[in-house]
C-alpha cells in the first residue's frame, strides 16, 4: 500500500490486517499511523519511503499479490505550493508502481486511485463514462487533476498491453474519523470543538456530496476480490449526502454543540462549484452501497475529534 500511512490508507489497513500480511510504504507526509495500536500489529510492515524512489518500490511490489497505489501530493495548499512536485509524485510516482508491479508478475489486484476533481468544476451525477474536463493550462488548481487523470491512463494502458489487473478509483469527497492535515470537515470540526471561527473560502455555495470512510473502504474491498473490477474505473461517493459548504459548517457547529462564528473570506484559488457522482456502476459490478448518512457519519466523527481534542492542534482554514 503506497501512501497507506494516510486516512483511507489505515483505515482500509484495519479491515485487512488480522488475515493478510501488508506492506506500507510511505513518507508519512500525511501521518495517520503513527502511534496507533495498527502500527504495532505485527502482520503490517511499515517502510518510510517514497514512490519517486523505482528500486524501492520495486523491491516491495515484488512477490505481492495485491497493490494499493495511494500515494500522492493531494490537497489545495499542497498542489499551489508546488506544482513540479505534484506531476513529478503523481504521474512519475505511478508509472514506477505501475512498472514494478508489471515486472513483478503474480499480481492479482492493482487499485489506482485517481480523484472525483478530473470532471472539472461542475459535475452533476457524473458517470463514469462521461467526459472529463479540466481547467485552461496555467490554472494551477487543474496540475492535480490532469496528473491523477494521466495516471488513470497509464493504469488502464498497462492493462490493455500488459494484462495487468489495474482498477482505478475515483473517490467523492471522503472524511471520517482518522482524517488529518485536510478537508473542509477537518478543519470545520477541530475549529467547532475548539470555539474557534468556521473559515468558509467564497460565499458558501459550493455543492459537494460527501462519503463516509467506512463505505469507501467497502468498496475497496469489493474491488480487491471482485474479477469484475478488472479493468474498470469507479466513481465511489454517497449522491444522497450532499450539501453547500455553508451547510456543512453549520452541521458540524450544531452537531459539535458549538458556538463557534462562520466567517466568509475572499476565495483566493479556482474551486469546484458542483462534485456529485453517479455510483450505479458500482453498485451493478461491486454489490456496493453507500450506508452512511452525512449526519450519523459527521456525529462520528466529531466523535472521535473530541476524544482527541486535546493534542489535536489548529488547523488552517478551509
Amino acid at each position: 500500500m503506497t501512501g497507506g500511512a494516510g486516512f483511507i490508507g489505515t483505515s482500509l489497513a484495519r479491515r485487512l490486517v488480522d488475515e493478510n500480511e501488508i506492506v506500507i510504504l510511505d513518507n508519512l507526509h500525511r501521518d495517520s499511523l503513527t502511534g496507533t495500536d495498527l502500527a504495532e500489529h505485527p502482520n503490517l510492515h511499515f517502510v518510510e519511503g517514497d514512490v519517486l524512489d523505482l528500486p524501492r518500490v520495486q523491491e516491495l511490489v515484488a512477490g505481492a499479490t495485491h497493490v494499493i497505489h495511494m500515494a500522492a501530493i493531494a490537497g489545495v495548499d499542497k498542489v499551489l505550493e508546488s506544482r513540479v512536485r505534484t506531476m513529478r509524485v503523481n504521474l512519475i510516482g505511478t508509472y514506477n508502481v505501475l512498472e514494478a508491479a508489471a515486472e513483478a508478475g503474480g499480481i492479482e489486484r492493482l487499485v489506482d486511485f485517481s480523484t472525483s476533481e478530473v470532471f472539472g468544476t461542475h459535475a452533476y451525477k457524473v458517470e463514469e463514462t462521461h467526459v472529463t474536463t479540466q481547467g485552461s493550462v496555467g490554472e494551477a488548481r487543474w496540475t492535480y487533476a490532469v496528473s491523477k487523470l494521466a495516471g488513470e491512463y497509464l493504469a488502464h494502458s498497462y492493462f490493455d498491453e500488459f494484462g495487468l489487473p489495474a482498477v482505478s478509483v475515483r473517490p467523492f469527497n471522503v472524511y471520517g474519523p482518522g482524517q488529518v492535515g485536510s478537508g473542509a470537515i477537518h478543519h470545520f470540526t477541530v475549529r467547532a470543538l475548539a470555539g474557534e471561527e468556521l473559515v468558509i473560502h467564497g460565499d458558501g455555495s459550493q455543492i459537494r456530496a460527501w462519503c463516509y470512510v467506512d463505505d469507501i473502504v467497502e468498496a475497496l474491498l469489493a474491488i480487491l476480490e471482485r474479477d469484475e473490477a478488472v479493468g474498470e474505473v469507479f466513481n465511489i461517493g454517497n449522491p444522497r449526502s450532499v450539501v453547500t459548504v455553508f451547510d456543512l459548517a453549520a452541521r458540524i457547529r450544531r452537531l459539535a454543540g458549538s458556538e463557534s462564528e462562520i466567517i466568509f473570506r475572499p476565495l483566493h484559488y479556482t474551486d469546484v462549484e458542483m462534485r456529485i457522482p453517479n455510483v450505479d456502476k458500482a453498485r451493478k459490478l461491486l454489490g456496493w452501497e453507500p450506508r452512511v448518512d452525512l449526519d450519523e457519519g459527521l456525529t462520528r466523527t466529531i466523535g472521535w475529534y473530541r476524544e482527541r481534542r486535546p493534542v489535536q492542534s489548529l488547523a488552517p482554514s478551509a
